[in-house]
Order: C-alpha cells, then sequence, then structure tokens
C-alpha cells in the first residue's frame, strides 16, 4: 500500500495520467490526496472529476479556489471568466452527479501526520479552530441550500479572524484562507492581491508558514505555484504549476520521495 499527496491537477489530464503511471496507481491498494484545484485553465477538467469520483475509495480530494469556482458558476453566484476552461463541465450530461460529489469534499483533512489543505492554515488558528471553520462551510455545502453558500464567498473582507462578526463573514474568512491565502501582514490579516514570488513580495507582508504557529501537525497543500515544491519539517507545498508549462508532482507521504512528470505544454501563460 502506498500513499501519495499530489500537487494542484488543473485539468492537466494528460499528465496525470503519465504519473499514475510512475507511480504504479492501483486503486484496490493504495490511497491519494490531492490537494485541492482538480479543475480549470487546463483542457481536461470533466475527465479528472470522472475519474476522481470513480475512485472516491482511494482518492481523496480537498477543495481548492478554481473548485469552488466551478461550483458557484453551477449555482448561478459566479461567472466564467477569461482563461476559465470549465465550460465543458458544466454542460456535461452527468453534471448534477459530478458537482453533487464536489460539493460534498472538504476544504480540510486530517491524517495520521499530516493535514492536507488547498492554500495554508491560518497562523492564529489552532488545529482544533482551523477544522471547526471549516467544518462550518463544509456543513453549508453539503446543505439543501447549498447555492445560497455562493452568494457570500466572493470579496476579500474580512482580512482578519477577529473581524469576523457574522457567520457569512466566518465562512468566507475561512474560505479565504483555506484555499487563497499566500501572505498576511504583520497583524496576521490575509493580504491576497499580492501572489508572486516571496522575494518580490512588499516588504510589510510574509509568507502565512512564516508566522510562528499554534501546534500543528505537518501542512500539505498547493496554491502557490510561484512558491514551488517547498519540503519543509512542518510544510510541503507541492503545487508545481502543471498548468503553465512546469510539472504534475506526488510526494510518497511515507518516505517523502518525490516523482515528477514535465507539462505536455503551456495550457495558460503565467499571470
Amino acid at each position: 500500500m502506498a500513499r501519495y499527496a499530489i500537487g494542484d491537477i488543473q485539468g492537466c489530464w494528460d499528465e496525470l495520467q503519465v504519473l499514475l503511471q510512475h507511480i504504479a496507481f492501483d486503486a484496490a491498494r493504495d490511497s491519494l490526496y490531492l490537494v485541492g484545484d482538480l479543475v480549470n485553465r487546463g483542457p481536461g477538467s470533466l475527465q479528472v472529476l470522472r475519474w476522481a469520483r470513480e475512485h472516491a475509495g482511494a482518492v481523496y480530494p480537498v477543495l481548492g479556489n478554481h473548485d469552488l469556482h466551478l461550483l458557484a458558476c453551477y449555482a448561478g453566484n459566479g461567472t466564467l471568466k477569461a482563461g476559465d476552461t470549465l465550460a465543458d463541465v458544466l454542460t456535461a450530461p452527468d453534471v448534477d452527479e459530478l458537482l453533487d460529489w464536489l460539493r460534498r469534499l472538504p476544504l480540510l483533512r486530517v491524517i495520521d501526520e499530516a493535514v492536507i489543505v488547498h492554500a495554508g492554515i491560518w497562523p492564529g488558528w489552532s488545529l482544533k479552530q482551523a477544522m471547526a471553520a471549516c467544518a462550518e462551510v463544509e456543513l453549508g455545502l453539503a446543505d439543501d441550500d447549498w447555492r445560497n453558500a455562493f452568494g457570500e464567498m466572493y470579496g476579500n473582507k474580512p482580512a482578519h479572524w477577529k473581524q469576523a462578526d457574522s457567520a457569512s463573514e466566518r465562512r468566507r474568512f475561512t474560505i479565504n484562507a483555506c484555499t487563497r491565502m499566500r501572505f498576511v501582514d504583520e497583524g496576521c490579516a490575509l493580504q491576497l492581491k499580492f501572489k508572486g514570488e516571496i522575494a518580490q513580495a512588499p516588504k510589510d507582508l510574509q509568507p502565512w508558514f512564516a508566522v510562528p504557529r499554534k501546534a500543528m501537525p505537518k501542512v500539505i497543500c498547493g496554491h502557490w505555484s510561484a512558491l514551488g515544491l517547498m519540503l519543509r519539517d512542518d510544510v510541503w507545498a507541492i503545487d508545481t504549476g502543471c498548468v503553465w508549462g512546469g510539472q504534475l508532482t506526488a510526494v510518497d507521504l511515507d518516505d517523502g520521495r518525490v516523482l515528477q512528470v514535465p507539462a505536455v505544454r503551456v495550457y495558460q501563460a503565467l499571470e
């Protein structure tokens, strides 16, 4: 039995197939933990969703910001943007079944020695607080009224957990922290506009994982392709930008071995 974490797929179906061959994936034996952003920007989002749902007993994704954007568009509370490659999902004959499955995925998974989340864990949270905040969002997404959850999702405020004065603000902050966060300021407020490399960041910003945090297992995340592969004792960041012409990465959870496949081509120009 093997266990791997796999970085942002973003519809890179061809590269995923090669990676699965490299790790000799066997759904009857192995477990794959996907760090979110299964869809968008690459050409094969529909195939990725169908594959992940078909192998739900062995493939364990968390939700990323592009997955939530797909759900918001389906719910009628989001609109497709330039560069989105989600139209074939939204018009697929099995879209209802696929997105009913997708909306029930968690924002956060805790395994024996790690936390799987798309962007990271806000430094002001303990693991217990993070789990409770994510559970509130997940409950809304699993509810019969789930479409209404996306009416309140978009926006950068509140930037700090202490400023979240209502349930909707708590949910928005949680989604932003878990699926969009890269940098925070000196007061630990989310700074969502700068997306680049650490060396080019404004001096008053720091990466979320540079802030001293409460006791927390290793965080395994994606989302930040400009960061590249980073394997620290406390954080594994494994989005290596396949959709931008980089690689698709898998890391063995038991021995830290890294396996990568290069992108077939550049699917989208760097932002």
